[in-house]
């Protein structure tokens, strides 16, 4: 089985072009296995994964495609805790989602997309913006 890690945030949208990229590669449901991972920076009110719509319309359009999906969630800085669940799972793929941030930006803020290239030690798909999902 192959096992892809997919880190989402909030963004229904751009999890779903996620997802759309996982539907694109070689090997089809059967084969595939998918975890997504969503990291609370901040969750004073103990919200889960299962209450982000973002989680919820990736869960379900995946499962429909026929994928084993599985959903976790962690607890702290978002870049720490996808390098960490992808190397608990041994995943064979980070599927992540880019988004557009100006150079300025990155620096005030840093970027969880460049930390995860940057620092993985295993392969990295980035999404585009641009795809439709």
């Amino acid at each position: 089985m192959y096992e892809i890690l997919m880190p989402i945030d909030t963004d229904a949208d751009r999890a779903l072009r996620q997802a759309r990229a996982i539907e694109d590669l070689p090997g089809g449901p059967d084969e595939v296995a998918v975890t997504v991972l969503h990291s609370f920076t901040e969750n004073p009110s103990g919200a889960s994964i299962t209450q982000l719509q973002s989680a919820r319309r990736v869960e379900s359009r995946l499962e429909d495609a026929g994928y084993e999906v599985t959903l976790d969630e962690q607890s702290g800085e978002p870049a720490d805790a996808i390098l960490e669940a992808a190397a608990e799972m041994d995943a064979d793929l980070i599927c992540i989602g880019g988004r557009k941030r100006s150079p300025t930006g990155k620096v005030l803020f840093g970027s969880v997309t460049q930390s995860v290239l940057l620092d993985a030690d295993r392969s990295v798909l980035v999404c585009r913006r641009d795809v439709e999902a």
